[in-house]
C-alpha cells in the first residue's frame, strides 16, 4: 500500500526547497494542497507520463498557478520528463519550471495559469469541449471520448469576477465531468480573508447548478479521494469539493499564516519543518520508496494502451468518423479548405457588395462554418449585432432534465442588429446527428474569452466569439493569454469606431485597435470590404499558433475594386495607383494608408487630389500585425521610401508613426453621441479633409 503521508510530504519538501533555492515563490499553497494532490493523482487521474498529449487523458488545471511547485513536484514524481535538476532550477531563465505553469514549456501542463480565475474558466472550456466531442463522435459501445476535467482553485480564483461568469455557465451547460477542488485555507496575501471575503461558497455554487461536497478535511488524502469518487458519479452537474486546508501545513511557525503564502520559509524554518513532518533527507532528495509510490509510468502506459485498443475498434467500425476525429484533434483543416477559402474570396470579389464588414464576416462564416464542422461560434448576448450565427450553426442547447447535449437543433434566424441589413436566407436543414455550434454566452465577455481558450487547448474545435470592440477591454487578459499560449482563438469585435453613432463615447472604440495591436502574437484585422473580410477569416483559421481579432464595422462600406486578391493576406497591399484615377504619367507624390471603413474615404480623397494633378497611391492595410511580419522587399514595394505617407483610421494616431507617416487623420479624443454621418464630418473623416491633409504634408 502506498504511504500517503510520505507522498504528500515529498511535495512539501520539494516545494519549500525549490522556493528557498530560488528565494522566490509560493510554498504555502503546495504544502497545504499536497494531500489533495495525492488523492487526485494517486487514485483517480487518468494520465500517461510518457505521453502527455494522449487524447483521452483526464485534464488537470492548477487555477491558483502561484502554487506551481505543487504541479512541478507531482509531474516529476509520477514520471514525466521533468528531472530533479529542473526543480532545482525553479524560476530561473529557460528552465522548465517557470514561476507559474506554462503550456509547451513543462510536459504535463495543460494551460498557462497565473492570472487568477482564468484557470478554472479554462477548465470549463476543457469540459465543454469534452462533452461536445462525446456527443459528436461517441457511438453505442464506443465511448472514445470519456474523460474528466479537474481543477484546483483557491480563494483568489473565487474572488475574481471571471469565476462567477464561467462557473454559472458550467452549471447551465450541465458539465458533469468537471470537478473543482477548492483549497479553502482562508488566507491571502493580506492575511485572513474573513474581513473581505464572506461569500457562502456552497450556496453560491448550488445557485449555479453545481453539486457541492463538503467542507471536508483537505489534508486527509483518503477523505479527498472519497469525495472525488462521489463527484465522478454525477451525471447532470459539475461538482465543487470544498477542501478545508492549512496553508503551509507542516511549518511550525508559518502554517496558517500569510507569511507562508509568497516568500521562502527560510533555512531555520525549513529545518524545523523537516523535523515536524519527520522528513530527514537532504534538499531535493527523495527516497526510493516514495518514488515507487508515486511512479505512474507503467499504469499510465496500460491505461493509454486500453484506450488505443478501444479506438482501433472504433476505427474499424466507423472509419470515416475516426479519420475525422483524428484530423480535428490534430488541429488540421479539411483537405478542401484552400479551395473553400479561394471560392469564398472570389465570390466576395465578384459580387462586390456594399455591406457592413460585420455582415461581410457573416457572409464568409456561412461558407467556412459549412465546410468546417470544428468551428464553434458564439456571442456575448449580441448575436444579432455581431452576426456570428450562420445556417450551419444552430444554437447549442442542453436538456434541462438530463443535461445531455440536444442534437439536431434547427438553426434559428437571429434578429438583425441594423434595419438596413438584408434578412438572411431561410436556415438550411440540419444534418443528422449534429450538435448546436453557436453558444449564447450571455453578457460574459471575459468568461467567453477564457472559455474559448480552454476549448482551443482541449482540441477538436476552433472557437470564435463576438462582442462589441469596446468590450474587448473586459476580455483583454484572456486574449493576451491566448497569444502567450499560441492558441487559435478568433475574436469577432463589431461596432469598431465612432461609426456606430448614437450610442456615444461609452461604446465608440477609439483606442482599442491600437491597444490590441500591442499584444505580441495577436493578429489584428480591420478589413475594408467583403473580400478583405473573407481573407481575414481564411488567415485566422490557418493561424494554428496565434489568436486573431477581427475589428468590424456597423456601418456599410462600399466595395473597393481590385485588380488582384493575392496580396491581401500579407496584411497590406497596393489598392489603387495614380493611373487608376487618370494620372498615368505622373510620379507618385504621396501614399495614403487606410484601414477598414476608411478605405473608401482614401479612394475618394485620391480622386479629389487627382483633379489637382496630385498623384497618390492608396494602400489598404487591413492588418498591421500581418504586414509587419512581411519581408523588407515587400514592405518597400508597398510603402516606397522618400514618399510621404498619410494614414487614415478612426482611432488613436499613436501606432501609425512607426510607418514613417508625415500625418495621420485619426481621433485622439473620445467620441460623441450623434448619427454617424454627423460624427464623420465633426471629426474630420471626409474626403476633403483627407485630401487637405495630404496637400499640407506635401507642402511641409
Amino acid at each position: 500500500m502506498a504511504n500517503h503521508a510520505l507522498m504528500a510530504n515529498a511535495i512539501r519538501a520539494l516545494a519549500m526547497d525549490a522556493v528557498q533555492q530560488a528565494n522566490s515563490g509560493h510554498p504555502g499553497a503546495p504544502m497545504g494542497m499536497a494531500d489533495m494532490a495525492v488523492a487526485l493523482w494517486g487514485d483517480h487521474l487518468r494520465y500517461n507520463p510518457a505521453n502527455p498529449h494522449w487524447f483521452d487523458r483526464d485534464r488537470f488545471v492548477l487555477s491558483n498557478g502561484h502554487a506551481s511547485m505543487l504541479l512541478y513536484s507531482v509531474l516529476h514524481l509520477t514520471g514525466y520528463d521533468l528531472p530533479i535538476g529542473e526543480l532545482k532550477n525553479f524560476r530561473q531563465l529557460h528552465s522548465k519550471t517557470a514561476g507559474h505553469p506554462e503550456i509547451d514549456v513543462t510536459p504535463g501542463v495543460e494551460t498557462t495559469t497565473g492570472p487568477l480565475g482564468q484557470g478554472i474558466t479554462n477548465a470549463v472550456g476543457f469540459a465543454l469541449a469534452e462533452k461536445l466531442l462525446a456527443a459528436e463522435f461517441n457511438r453505442k459501445s464506443h465511448d472514445i471520448v470519456d474523460h474528466h476535467t479537474y481543477a484546483f482553485l483557491g480563494d483568489g480564483c473565487m474572488m475574481e469576477g471571471i469565476s462567477h461568469e464561467a462557473c454559472a455557465l458550467a452549471g447551465a451547460w450541465h458539465l458533469n465531468k468537471l470537478i473543482a477542488l477548492y483549497d479553502d485555507n482562508g488566507i491571502s496575501i493580506d492575511g485572513q480573508v474573513k474581513p473581505w471575503y464572506i461569500d457562502n461558497v456552497a450556496e453560491r455554487f448550488h445557485a449555479y447548478g453545481w453539486h457541492v461536497i463538503g467542507p471536508i478535511d483537505g489534508n486527509d488524502a483518503k477523505a479527498v479521494s472519497q469525495a472525488i469518487a462521489k463527484a465522478k458519479q454525477s451525471t447532470d452537474k459539475p461538482t465543487l469539493i470544498n477542501c478545508k486546508t492549512v496553508i503551509g501545513k507542516g511549518s511550525p511557525n508559518r502554517a496558517g499564516t500569510s507569511k507562508a503564502h509568497g516568500e521562502a520559509l527560510g533555512a531555520e524554518e525549513i529545518k524545523l519543518t523537516r523535523d515536524a513532518i519527520d522528513w530527514h533527507y537532504a534538499p531535493f532528495e527523495i527516497p526510493a520508496e516514495v518514488y515507487a509510490d508515486w511512479d505512474h509510468k507503467a499504469e499510465g502506459a496500460k491505461t493509454e494502451a486500453a484506450w488505443n485498443d478501444k479506438f482501433a475498434a472504433y476505427a474499424a467500425a466507423f472509419p470515416d468518423l475516426a479519420a475525422e476525429f483524428t484530423r480535428r484533434m490534430k488541429g488540421e483543416l479539411p483537405k478542401n479548405f484552400h479551395q473553400v477559402a479561394f471560392d469564398t474570396v472570389v465570390a466576395a470579389h465578384t459580387k462586390g457588395e456594399t455591406v457592413a464588414s460585420r455582415k461581410a464576416s457573416q457572409l464568409a462564416l456561412e461558407a467556412f462554418t459549412a465546410a468546417l464542422p470544428e468551428m464553434l461560434g458564439g456571442s456575448a448576448d449580441l448575436t444579432g449585432s455581431n452576426l456570428t450565427n450562420t445556417k450551419s450553426t444552430a444554437a447549442l442547447r442542453f436538456d434541462a432534465k438530463t443535461g445531455a447535449v440536444v442534437m439536431n437543433v434547427p438553426a434559428v434566424e437571429a434578429k438583425q442588429g441594423a434595419e438596413d441589413e438584408a434578412k438572411p436566407e431561410a436556415p438550411a436543414e440540419v444534418p443528422h446527428g449534429t450538435i448546436g455550434r453557436h453558444i449564447n454566452y450571455g453578457v460574459r465577455e471575459f468568461g467567453m474569452a477564457a472559455i474559448m481558450n480552454g476549448v482551443a487547448l482541449h482540441g477538436g474545435y476552433i472557437p470564435y466569439g463576438g462582442t462589441f470592440l469596446t468590450f474587448s477591454d473586459y476580455s483583454r487578459n484572456a486574449i493576451r493569454m491566448a497569444a502567450l499560449m499560441k492558441r487559435r482563438v478568433i475574436h469577432v469585435f463589431t461596432h469598431d469606431s465612432i461609426g456606430l453613432g448614437e450610442d456615444g463615447p461609452t461604446h465608440q472604440s477609439i483606442e482599442h485597435a491600437a491597444s490590441l495591436r500591442l499584444i505580441p502574437n495577436l493578429d489584428v484585422w480591420r478589413p475594408g470590404d467583403t473580400a478583405e473580410t473573407a481573407v481575414a477569416w481564411a488567415v485566422a483559421l490557418q493561424n494554428q499558433s496565434r489568436p486573431t481579432a477581427l475589428l468590424l464595422s456597423r456601418q456599410n462600406i462600399a466595395y473597393a475594386p481590385k485588380k488582384e486578391l493575392g496580396d491581401i493576406s500579407r496584411g497590406a497591399y497596393v489598392l489603387s495607383e495614380p493611373e487608376t484615377v487618370g494620372l498615368k504619367s505622373k510620379k507618385t507624390a504621396a501614399v495614403i494608408i487606410a484601414t477598414g471603413s476608411e478605405v473608401p474615404l482614401a479612394l475618394a480623397a485620391q480622386k479629389l487630389l487627382a483633379e489637382k494633378k496630385i498623384a497618390v497611391r492608396v494602400v489598404s492595410m487591413p492588418s498591421t500585425t500581418t504586414f509587419d511580419r512581411q519581408d523588407v522587399a515587400y514592405k518597400k514595394a508597398v510603402l516606397p521610401k522618400k514618399i510621404p505617407r498619410i494614414a487614415v483610421e478612426m482611432g488613436c494616431t499613436g501606432g501609425w508613426w512607426k510607418y514613417g507617416c508625415a500625418a495621420v487623420v485619426g481621433i485622439d479624443t473620445y467620441g460623441e453621441s450623434a448619427p454617424a454621418p454627423e460624427l464623420f464630418k465633426y471629426f474630420g473623416f471626409t474626403a476633403e479633409n483627407v485630401a487637405a491633409t495630404v496637400e499640407a504634408a506635401l507642402r511641409d
